[in-house]
């Protein structure tokens, strides 16, 4: 092992001030234990330190200086460096945040921190997402007064990726779902003798929930994620701006072209799950409850109600709308790498899922209360 070389480091009490402490020698790596017992044996009442006096600095005695400083309360100003060692304060301390990050406190004030930060942050998206809105609509009535800013190519490209591309699967998932609803609902029924209420009962909970329920779920997490992996990749790329830059509006050129065709293609696709639905309790009502088709369809059609295909389908538009307007402003929140890109993503299928059943369940007490 080589003895360091150089001057040693010191320090000593100003003679104007005995609270400033003034450091000479050199403060480098080959005197690592000599500057941490310096430091050790400094004043408790060390309220400056000037260090306009050492000779050679390096990033280990930066760092050492930095730590005490830290312990001791010592804000920057309390910490003088000369002109030619500042350079190297700055780019250590530019890169002193990149250190990995503390321990998860779990104490009830850490706790309530976390909770009051993600209050605060709901709050906040809740505000961006009702702006977003507002934005959105008064477009669209530009657009309606000024036809030729409609997008029509985009639009029915959009209404084939997110309508027609989705029928097998919404088609897919509504006929065994109402088999299903229709096989369970038997199990119970058979007991009392009453099999052919599962007519009724698979009637009205695909007309009233489970198909546009269905729908808008299938729709979250296939077109959302679309929408904003798009539009946020676009974001990273620097697309949004360069569209801007050429005078054009992102929310016309992106936003209502595929909000105008989930508008459409929802209310379709419920219709399409409804009847795949019906289609799923016939097939169980044929080949399990001995119910033939032509009898569960006339049960169908004299119990089966135009109130509850209203109720159902008058849902989709409003589904339409927030899986849109989230999938859309989650891309354009994109902060520019492929991370974040990820994140939106996920933050987008999340938040219109639970949107999407929280106002179902909203719609469902109020159509009960009003005796739809």
């Amino acid at each position: 092992m080589t003895e360091p070389t150089g001057s040693p480091p010191r320090w000593q009490q100003a003679a104007a001030d005995p609270g400033c402490i003034v450091l000479s020698g050199d403060w480098t790596l080959d005197h690592a234990l000599d500057m941490a017992g310096q430091l050790r044996g400094l004043p408790e009442e060390t309220a400056e330190v000037d260090a306009t006096g050492i000779g050679r600095l390096d990033s280990a005695g930066v760092m050492q200086l930095a730590r005490f400083a830290q312990r001791r309360g010592l804000d920057d100003s309390r910490l003088r460096f000369r002109d030619e060692h500042a350079r190297l304060v700055q780019a250590i301390d530019d890169v002193s945040d990149d250190r990995p990050p503390r321990g998860r406190d779990y104490g009830v004030a850490a706790a309530l921190e976390r909770m009051g930060r993600a209050v605060h942050a709901a709050a906040r998206d809740i505000v961006q997402l009702v702006g977003f809105t507002g934005e959105n609509l008064a477009k669209l009535a530009r657009t309606v007064r000024q036809p030729r800013r409609f997008r029509f190519t985009a639009t029915v490209s959009h209404m084939e990726q997110v309508g027609l591309d989705a029928v097998p699967l919404v088609a897919l998932l509504s006929y065994l779902v109402g088999a299903v609803i229709a096989f369970l609902g038997s199990t119970i029924l058979r007991d009392f003798g009453a099999e052919i209420f599962v007519v009724e009962l698979v009637s009205i909970a695909f007309l009233r929930e489970f198909a546009v329920l269905l729908t808008a779920i299938v729709l979250a997490g296939r077109t959302a994620s679309a929408f904003t992996a798009q539009i946020g990749t676009m974001k990273a790329r620097e697309e949004i701006d360069a569209i801007r830059t050429l005078g054009l509006d992102p929310i016309d050129l992106l936003v209502i072209p595929r909000l105008l065709a989930l508008l459409v293609m929802l209310p379709l696709l419920t219709f399409l799950a409804m009847m795949a639905g019906l289609a799923g309790g016939i097939t169980v009502g044929a080949f399990d409850l001995d119910i033939p088709p032509q009898m569960y369809l006339a049960r169908m059609h004299e119990t089966m109600e135009v109130r509850h295909f209203l109720v159902g389908l008058s849902k989709a538009p409003v589904f339409a709308l927030v899986i849109g307007l989230i999938g859309c402003l989650e891309g354009l929140r994109v902060t520019g790498t492929a991370q974040s890109v990820g994140e939106r993503t996920t933050s987008s299928v999340v938040q219109t899922i639970s949107l999407v059943i929280v106002i179902d369940a909203l719609a469902a007490l109020w159509f009960m209360h009003v005796g739809w």
